[in-house]
C-alpha cells in the first residue's frame, strides 16, 4: 500500500503544485481586499476594559458603537501619551443632531449624563471643557465609564469627526 501511495504522490505532486500556483492569486485578492477594511488592536490603556480589538473600517457606527480614532495633535496628548500618532478607542455616546450640555461638572447628552469633568490630568495639567451645542453632521460625542477616561469631556479631544475615524470596533479578549 505504501508504494501505491508513494506512486500516486510522484504522479499528482507537480499538478497540484501547478494548481496552487495558478489558485493563490485568486485566493490571495480577498485575502488582500479583507486586511484593507479590518485590523486587530491591542489597548494600552486603562479607559477600556478589553485589551484587544477587531477594527472594521466600513462597519456603520451607531450610539454605544466602539470607534477607533485620532484625536487632534496637542502638547497635552504628547505629555501624556508621548508622540503621535495616537490611536484612542472610545464608545459612541452622542450622535450628529444630539445636543450636548454642562451643568457644572456633568457632561449631558441629550438631558441623560454620560460622564463628569475633571479640571486636570493625573499629571495636573489643566483640561478644559469639551464642546457644548448640537453635534455637528459626521462627528460624534465620544467618552468611555473610566472617571479619568480623555475624551469628548474635554476640549482637547472634543468630538471625533468622520475623518479622523479608522472605524467600528468590537473586544475580542
Amino acid at each position: 500500500m505504501t508504494d501505491l501511495v508513494a506512486r500516486t504522490l510522484r504522479r499528482v505532486r507537480r499538478p497540484l503544485l501547478l494548481t496552487g500556483i495558478v489558485a493563490l492569486p485568486f485566493a490571495w485578492a480577498p485575502i488582500a481586499a479583507f486586511g484593507e477594511d479590518h485590523a486587530f488592536l491591542i489597548n494600552a490603556s486603562p479607559s477600556l476594559p478589553n485589551w484587544a480589538f477587531w477594527l472594521d473600517k466600513s462597519a456603520p457606527i451607531s450610539r454605544g458603537s466602539l470607534i477607533f480614532f485620532e484625536p487632534p495633535a496637542s502638547p497635552m496628548l504628547e505629555r501624556h501619551f508621548g508622540k503621535g500618532p495616537h490611536l484612542f478607542g472610545k464608545r459612541v455616546l452622542g450622535l450628529p443632531g444630539d445636543v450636548v450640555s454642562h451643568e457644572g461638572a456633568e457632561v449631558l447628552v441629550n438631558g441623560r449624563k454620560v460622564g463628569a469633568r475633571l479640571t486636570k490630568t493625573r499629571l495636573g495639567l489643566k483640561l478644559s471643557p469639551g464642546p457644548e451645542g448640537v453635534i455637528p453632521r459626521n462627528c460624534f460625542y465620544v467618552g468611555s465609564d473610566h472617571p479619568r477616561g480623555f475624551d469628548s469631556r474635554y476640549a482637547e479631544v472634543g468630538f471625533a469627526c468622520r475623518g479622523h475615524i479608522l472605524g467600528s470596533g468590537r473586544s475580542i479578549l
